[in-house]
């Protein structure tokens, strides 16, 4: 029954009268308090078996996965976020700044500080010295669309017709794990439900067979797992980690003596459960596990068919990197690889993560030392994604952005080093409906702060999703008497309509 058809309580009788003794009075007291907790808790038990209020279509607990419709029709089908850990410097990168590199060893020009410290940004001058430091990397321009790259990124840089680059992004935190869990879940708190459950929760999976959220990563993210959790959605949408090298999913295959008779194991097991269950309807836990049994059956032997990367040709293996004399570079290779053949079996969303130790971008000292190798690991495995979804034709249905938590200050730090920012940073985002060969937003003449067309994270949010083709008011989860959204309250957040095709 949803909530709002709950009967209210039968009007009062005049129980006063009707006991007039202290006994009564005593008695019917008692009784008033036993009925309102069993209201209460028929109230909780109606919350629990209620279904969401802005679901796009019937959710089966048992089959969570299930492919739902959406509300419009979707530019993509499936996204690949690729998560740059730390804050790589924008103007070291994709936001090219002649004025920088005139100003070096100069103090900030007066208007911009003066603009910075009106804004709530103003605490990103905090730690550095009062001194630009120009760009120790060359720009050149690439494609018809004549987009300036710096030389860390040789081979994304060949594809800059293909991308659609936002110059202007905000975050607004300024430190990594509240900027990392807003990027991820539209909130700087811990605990929100990420991006990926979101998505999962609204449209289900293609392939019932695989995980429909999946997560890559070595050393993960700053902040942990709450980056990718399902936080308050149920737990049937939250992440699964694959590893790219060895086995995708540990102890997914049961040892020689229990194989022959897994099917009947998990058939007892998952008799129990749902007699379990029937003692406690609406059990989003007991649900999960139902559910994870199966998956976990039916992913035996897809799953290692997904994570079988020999079967590829060997210039796929060169084209990402797999055979580099860097290692690093070969690992990034082969989850962005991993990546591709997920999508095409039908998964909806995965996240990569480049980040190989507690490091990451966040050169607060010694820039080149620190972003000069990581390009290095990153860059051919990248273009290579984008290359190999465009020859297959996956890139028209697939989402492919490219983003961290904050940029870098053009002021130095430390060592030659750069501060975090979260006053202008650039992302870039390709397929899936995107526009592609455009730029849009700017930060100022020293790639300090976004001065044309400031976005917060939850329009990219919005924007995501509408590519889905999901409404982002009309997807949300009740908490606690509140719908919750990705972004945010309702009317905050707008799509980036023009960042898409048709």
């Amino acid at each position: 029954m949803p909530l709002h058809q709950i009967p209210n309580p039968p009007p009062s009788r005049g129980v006063f009268r009707e006991t007039a003794n202290r006994r009564g009075f005593l008695q019917s007291l008692g009784g008033g308090f036993g009925a309102a907790a069993g209201l209460a808790l028929l109230h909780q038990d109606l919350i629990r078996a209620a279904p969401p209020l802005h679901a796009l279509g019937h959710i089966d607990p048992l089959r969570p996965m299930a492919a739902r419709q959406p509300h419009f029709a979707p530019t993509a089908k499936s996204v690949i976020f690729l998560f740059l850990v730390g804050g790589p410097s924008q103007i070291d990168t994709w936001d090219y700044k002649p004025e920088l590199q005139k100003l070096d060893g100069q103090k900030v020009p007066e208007s911009i500080r003066e603009a910075l410290n009106k804004s709530v940004h103003s605490n990103v001058f905090h730690g550095c010295e009062d001194k630009i430091l120009a760009s120790p990397y060359t720009f050149k321009q690439y494609g018809q669309s004549g987009t300036w790259v710096s030389d860390l990124f040789p081979h994304m840089a060949e594809h800059v017709d293909d991308i659609c680059l936002i110059h202007s992004m905000q975050a607004d935190s300024n430190n990594h794990a509240p900027a990392s869990y807003q990027l991820h879940t539209g909130d700087v708190r811990a605990g929100k439900a990420s991006l990926g459950s979101w998505i999962t929760y609204g449209l289900g999976s293609e392939n019932e067979n695989l995980p429909g959220y999946v997560v890559l990563f070595d050393a993960g993210p700053l902040g942990g797992s709450a980056n990718y959790s399902n936080g308050f959605l149920p737990p049937a949408f939250q992440s699964t980690r694959i590893r790219s090298l060895g086995e995708p999913v540990p102890h997914l295959i049961p040892p020689p003596a229990f194989a022959a008779h897994q099917r009947e194991s998990i058939d007892l097991m998952q008799s129990l459960n749902r007699e379990h269950q029937q003692q406690h309807p609406g059990m989003q836990e007991l649900d999960a596990r139902i559910a994870s049994y199966e998956l976990a059956y039916r992913m035996q032997s897809e799953a290692l068919e997904i994570g079988r990367l020999e079967d590829e040709p060997k210039h796929i293996h060169s084209m990402y990197g797999l055979d580099h004399e860097d290692k690093r570079t070969q690992s990034f290779g082969r989850k962005c690889l991993l990546a591709r053949r997920l999508v095409e079996k039908g998964v909806r969303i995965v996240q990569l993560y480049d980040m190989p130790d507690k490091d990451g971008w966040d050169a607060h000292s010694k820039l080149v030392e620190n972003h000069t190798p990581r390009a290095r690991w990153t860059d051919q495995p990248v273009a290579a994604l984008l290359n190999d979804l465009k020859q297959t034709g996956l890139l028209d249905s697939t989402l492919v952005i490219w983003a961290s938590e904050f940029g870098r200050t053009p002021m130095m730090q430390g060592d030659k080093g750069r501060q975090h920012n979260a006053a202008g940073f650039t992302i870039w985002m390709a397929g899936g409906g995107i526009r592609p060969g455009l730029r849009i937003g700017a930060t100022d003449e020293i790639g300090l702060m976004a001065v044309e067309r400031p976005i917060p994270f939850r329009d990219l949010h919005a924007t995501i999703l509408h590519a889905m083709g999901i409404d982002c008011e009309d997807l949300s989860y009740l908490v606690n008497g509140r719908d919750e959204r990705l972004t945010g309250v309702s009317g905050s957040a707008k799509p980036l309509l023009d960042l898409l095709q048709g």
